[in-house]
């Protein structure tokens, strides 16, 4: 039987929990470590200077090793001269002194011979045999490095408690310290669960995925300075499970797991845990994306069971298990930085669970924009491609259209784009950028109409747009007025790409055009709301529904997916019959295309910013013979046209 989620609790709540029942979360214990070992993990003790440094006077030029008195007053037209006695190189302890009148040549970094209290600089003497003539004076202790200068012998010069990077390592290696004793870092082990994972580089076959937690999460707590190793995918068996879990627990401090955490049939995380004798304390967080999570512990050995959607595992493992970690191995973890930003569009959130969304930064005229990632808790690329996350509070409902908020950012700093990108996501952008050879461009996917918005907000520098004038079927130029930006921005043209139907390969359902989208035995998969391709489906479907609704006699209508690919994808796998996208898509999948005409995908920029040098170069690109020989080689169904690169409207 199922166990249901009695009693939700937040993230907060579970570390107070798992504090009561472990005690104070403190390091497990100290080691001592070969100072190549040390690096990213928490000095245990003081770090008291054995030797000074540095260790003995030393110049800091190449030069002569003089007596400053004996040069006093040289000058250009009074040079002083000294007899040359010796030479100290660098490594070698001085075998000659400098008295009145001499000068011993000497090396950067070499020890100052006994008597000399200075050292002239080469570029201010001339040599001939064993003379040389010196043209600037110099003070007492000039061009020398004291003994003891940086640090004397008994100083602290690093303290329990500090993070050793590799600046820190260069102060303890030049000290003398091969090893050093640090807190023991957690032992840990990370598993996969389920049947549905396959390791990267094996064959994919439907409804399997790719095994991505795994290399996140124990890469993520290696770049952290634990000791973490991951054990692989372990399928949804009770006893596979148990055994292998149980045998990892005795061995040691921490074990991780990705799937098998809420309440279903096939998810027995849960039941593994308190069957090899741990206390479960949380079974389920009051977040989203996370709320299947547990946590156990046995004695003070803890183990995570994390989500097994990729987001909801990340989000989870930055909020509670990183936190716990880092206070084992004696790390402080600072409040994540902040930054203020405005979100572009209204968008539910929150309603009951503590929601943390991650977000797309975008600076624009208003400042930062927080283009939220709505694509779900299977999503990889939410992490990935995002700068931070906001908060949405249990009470809250929604967010509303520049409203103010906190980004969480998931770096100290933010790296600005060299261009920014908002609109229809196209596979023809990527050509367009590598052609013109810009490397540090954000795309941002929000859709045709999103990407007009975000024009219009001031927030993008170029949108990819291919909506239909229903009126003069031409595309994109009838958008300015409907936006009321006529007199501020210029389409440039972009590109065409053929669309049509795609069905299943020999087309067993024997479908012809639109209008068999309205047979009871075809099911379609359709785009989403304020896509082109939406549009143009809605477009053609007025011909044949009369006044009827066409979600009500349409199977599949209310079926939406983001992407072009997403509908060949739906195709491929059976899950539908039929819908419209791309000839590019059709031959990516092995599906038969039914062509129904070309779109024109083109670009907007503010006619503000039409001498950004990036955005010169993208649109110059696309009127260029290598960008037109490259989309039809990478991209079968794309063309450039006459217009290519050429401004439209006005």
């Amino acid at each position: 039987m199922a166990l249901v989620f009695h009693k939700l609790v937040s993230v907060q709540e579970a570390l107070g929990l798992l504090e009561k029942e472990v005690g104070t979360l403190r390091p497990l214990g100290i080691e001592e470590v070969g100072i190549f070992s040390a690096v990213n993990k928490v000095l245990a003790e003081n770090i008291m200077a054995r030797v000074d440094y540095p260790p003995f006077d030393r110049s800091i030029v190449d030069g002569y090793a003089i007596r400053s008195i004996d040069i006093a007053g040289a000058n250009e037209i009074e040079p002083k001269e000294l007899e040359i006695v010796g030479e100290v190189k660098i490594g070698e302890r001085p075998s000659v002194e400098v008295t009145k009148g001499k000068a011993v040549r000497i090396s950067t970094g070499a020890m100052i011979p006994r008597g000399a209290d200075s050292v002239v600089m080469e570029e201010y003497i001339s040599k001939r045999g064993n003379t040389i003539k010196v043209y600037r004076a110099t003070s007492p202790g000039e061009n020398i490095s004291m003994s003891g200068s940086d640090i004397a012998v008994g100083d602290v010069i690093l303290r329990e408690g500090t993070l050793i990077t590799p600046r820190e390592l260069a102060v303890i290696s030049g000290l003398g310290f091969d090893k050093v004793k640090v807190y023991r870092p957690p032992s840990i082990s990370v598993f996969s669960t389920g049947v549905e994972l396959v390791n990267p580089g094996e064959r994919l076959v439907h409804g399997r995925i790719y095994d991505s937690n795994g290399y996140v999460i124990t890469s993520m707590l290696k770049e952290l300075g634990a000791e973490v190793e991951f054990k692989g995918i372990l399928p949804d068996n009770y006893e596979g499970m148990k055994d292998s879990i149980g045998r990892e627990l005795g061995k040691k401090d921490i074990v991780i797991t990705t799937g098998s955490t809420s309440a279903g049939y096939g998810d027995v995380i849960y039941k593994v845990f308190d069957d090899i004798g741990a206390k479960i304390i949380v079974h389920g967080l009051k977040s989203r994306p996370g709320k299947p999570t547990v946590i156990a512990v046995k004695g003070r050995k803890i183990l995570f069971g994390l989500p097994g959607f990729p987001l909801s595992a990340m989000m989870n493992l930055y909020n509670i298990v990183v936190p716990v970690i880092a206070k084992l191995m004696g790390k402080e973890i600072n409040e994540k930085p902040r930054v203020k930003a405005t979100i572009p569009f209204r968008f539910p959130a929150g309603r009951g669970f503590t929601e943390l969304i991650p977000v797309q930064l975008v600076k624009g005229e208003r400042g930062y924009s927080a283009y939220p990632m709505l694509s779900g808790s299977g999503s990889i690329a939410g992490i990935s491609i995002s700068d931070g996350y906001i908060v949405a509070e249990e009470k809250r409902e929604y967010f509303d259209r520049d409203e103010q908020v906190d980004v969480h950012l998931f770096s100290s700093s933010i790296k600005p784009p060299d261009l920014t990108i908002i609109g229809s996501d196209c596979p023809g952008i990527e050509v367009v950028l590598r052609v013109a050879s810009i490397k540090n461009a954000r795309i941002v996917s929000v859709g045709s109409t999103g990407g007009w918005l975000s024009i219009k907000r001031g927030d993008a520098d170029i949108a990819g747009t291919h909506l239909l004038d229903e009126s003069t079927r031409q595309y994109n130029i009838h958008m300015p007025k409907i936006m009321g930006i006529e007199d501020k921005v210029y389409v440039v043209r972009g590109y065409s790409r053929s669309i049509g139907i795609l069905v299943e390969k020999g087309n067993p359902k024997n479908i012809k055009g639109i209008e068999d989208f309205l047979r009871e035995d075809v099911v379609i998969i359709n785009r989403n709301k304020g896509s082109g391709i939406r549009t143009t489906l809605d477009i053609l479907l007025k011909k044949y529904l009369a006044n009827e609704e066409p979600e009500k006699v349409i199977n599949g209508y209310t079926h939406e997916v983001k992407t072009e690919s997403a509908v060949a994808a739906a195709i491929s796998q059976g899950r539908a019959d039929a819908g419209i996208s791309l000839e590019t898509m059709a031959r990516l999948f092995d599906l038969d295309f039914i062509p129904i005409g070309k779109e024109f995908f083109d670009f907007i920029i503010k006619r503000d910013r039409v001498e950004n040098p990036m955005i010169k170069r993208f649109i110059e690109t696309l009127s260029k013979r290598e960008f037109s020989e490259e989309l039809r080689k990478t991209l079968p169904g794309y063309e450039t046209t006459e217009d290519s690169g050429k401004i439209i409207y006005p």
